[in-house]
């Protein structure tokens, strides 16, 4: 069973995360950040991850700090339970819909990091969120897991586009991260990720 707990502390935040890859979409989430504990039990349910998370933020100052040192911590935990990724799918793409909105994500885990992000937010998300975090959040899993991404949502509704983008991501990790079963090769010529 592919599983790894991640810790990190800094001056702006305390975080521990246990992610269980081979999950059936058990979480225990609590950022601080209401709204990101929604976005990350979406992701755990969706993509049948176990996920526990314990955060405390500076958020006082805002949720910067915390949405980014979790997204880190989150990339980091895929990257460690993925190990060098002998037999690993790699890539998936995903496509949803979620009334108005609808999201892709497309998603390789080759060890690259890099974020396409075409998702416009004009308003703070729920009032609270400042709509450039949520990018932000997507980078900073990226540069942790070693991904490339390409995200893309539509749609009139800030919470609708938010919850697809994070419902496919869920959906399109749980693809590139299977195992294809009689392969035990790393999935690239270079025999590295």
């Amino acid at each position: 069973m592919r599983s790894a707990t991640i810790e990190r502390r800094t001056g702006e935040t305390d975080i521990s995360l246990t992610l269980t890859i081979e999950g059936t979409g058990e979480y225990d989430i609590a950022t601080g950040i209401p709204f990101l504990d929604h976005m990350l039990s979406a992701v755990a349910r969706h993509g049948r991850f176990d996920i526990i998370c314990k955060a405390i933020g500076d958020l006082p100052v805002g949720a910067h700090h915390t949405m980014e040192d979790v997204a880190i911590v989150l990339g980091s935990a895929f990257r460690e339970a993925v190990g060098e990724g002998c037999g690993l799918k790699r890539y998936a793409h995903v496509m949803i819909p979620m009334d108005e909105s609808c999201a892709t994500v497309v998603i390789d885990l080759g060890g690259r990091p890099y974020l396409v992000f075409r998702a416009s937010f004009v308003n703070p998300i729920e009032c609270i969120l400042e709509p450039s975090l949520i990018e932000h959040f997507f980078i900073s899993f990226c540069y942790a897991a070693g991904a490339t991404m390409h995200m893309h949502a539509t749609g009139r509704n800030e919470h609708h586009k938010c919850e697809a983008l994070f419902k496919a991501f869920g959906i399109a990790l749980a693809d590139a991260t299977s195992l294809i079963p009689g392969y035990d090769r790393i999935p690239s010529t270079k025999e590295t990720r």
